[in-house]
């Protein structure tokens, strides 16, 4: 494969905002779950479904159903930078407060509460790890990474049941002087070197919080599993995975652009990271034996942050010819689901290509996505030392015999 028309995205950014505080109760009695592989994930974790990295969990593509469009909490990876934490739902409050606020004292709102008084709603989209393809910025273009390394199983696509974050900000007497709001986890303080760093939290513009931002108590027509964010998160849709934070606490609404470890020390390229970029990935095992056969049907998916998948096109010979996928239709959306439910964003898109005639002995698998605004998966990754948004081309090696 060519690098001599090679295409590198431009890294979306976003404004900071301002530190957030937690207010609600760690501790209660729900229902611990079955004991899972990794000390800080509390679901079961089956060696066929995941990669344990301990703190988090990656999902195998080879155990993707192909028929099976949303990605089920229970196959769903996990992002932990502490533990999951146990919440009480009945005790739990969201803190929403600052001086983006008429009143900077702000308002405290209840699970039932949330539900009672604002109009529920479903989002679908896709939840990413920022990191997710690191490793490949290792073993594909020799460049070292730091943080866990995800080959491309840190990604789900999810229907999330909840609220319009907006509709709450409006409530709580948002003013027009408001530029940003953070979010704030009710996990475990983070401790980096030595140094505590407090809650995990992160900032986001105020045009993301009116747009499409979700505080999701549901997904795909279930709770939340605690270890995705039980009793309520943020959904940032299309954004990195790490401005939803999970078991929210606090959402600060501010004036200024504030800052956190976590938009400024991490999640930053030349400025925060934004709109996750385009990827594709193919629904096998890595260096899969394929027998050999007149026909071979291969499956895939490639998802973006900003926009639905137009075209992907794939190559079976190491990128020297390329063939458009047939693209597979997603499930209906927009129309209601329920009295007073409204339904919105975009998942992945299915796709996949009939290999005729394949000869034995050894193949790279190429798939390279663009989605509607014209963004294409770029040849090579543009590097940088913690390994975010490895978007490129991803070779992967499969064997005929």
């Amino acid at each position: 494969m060519t690098e001599s028309g090679l295409r590198r995205r431009s890294v979306l950014g976003i404004p900071a905002a301002g530190l957030a505080l937690a207010g609600a109760a760690q501790v209660g009695p729900l229902a611990a779950r079955a004991v899972a592989g990794a000390p800080s994930i509390q679901k079961p974790l089956p060696p066929s479904w995941y990669v344990d990295f301990g703190t988090n969990a990656e999902t195998r593509w080879d155990s993707v159903e192909p028929g099976r469009y949303q990605t089920s909490q229970d196959r769903l990876f996990v992002r932990n930078h502490t533990r999951t934490p146990t919440i009480d739902a009945d005790a739990y409050r969201l803190r929403v407060f600052g001086d983006g606020l008429a009143d900077a004292a702000g308002i405290s709102l209840g699970l039932r509460e949330l539900r009672r008084r604002f109009q529920p709603v479903e989002v679908t989209s896709v939840h990413e790890c920022t990191g997710n393809g690191r490793s490949f910025f290792d073993t594909q273009q020799g460049q070292k990474a730091s943080g866990t390394q995800w080959t491309l199983g840190a990604v789900g696509t999810v229907t999330w049941q909840g609220v319009w974050l907006r509709d709450v900000l409006k409530a709580a007497g948002l003013r027009a002087a408001a530029v940003s709001v953070q979010a704030a986890g009710l996990d475990d303080d983070y401790i980096d070197k030595g140094v505590n760093l407090g809650k995990v939290r992160r900032a986001f513009p105020i045009s993301k919080a009116l747009d499409d931002a979700v505080l999701a108590w549901g997904a795909d027509g279930e709770p939340l599993l605690p270890d995705h964010g039980y009793p309520l998160r943020l959904v940032l849709p299309g954004w990195v995975g790490i401005g939803s934070i999970k078991w929210l606490g606090a959402l600060e609404v501010s004036t200024t652009e504030l800052t956190s470890p976590w938009n400024t020390q991490w999640y930053n390229i030349g400025g925060p990271l934004g709109v996750n970029p385009v990827r594709s990935a193919w629904e096998l095992p890595w260096g899969a034996h394929l027998r050999a056969a007149d026909e071979i049907v291969l499956t895939g998916r490639s998802w973006s942050g900003a926009a639905p998948i137009a075209r992907v096109d794939v190559s079976t010979d190491d990128g020297a010819t390329w063939s458009p996928a047939h693209l597979h239709p997603s499930p209906a959306r927009g129309a209601d689901r329920g009295r007073g439910r409204r339904t919105a964003g975009h998942g992945w898109t299915r796709w996949s290509h009939a290999w005729r005639a394949p000869a034995p002995g050894e193949h790279t698998l190429l798939a390279r996505a663009t989605d509607v605004h014209g963004r294409t998966q770029p040849d090579v990754a543009a590097y940088n030392p913690n390994g975010y948004f490895f978007d490129a081309v991803v070779r992967h090696p499969v064997s005929v015999v």
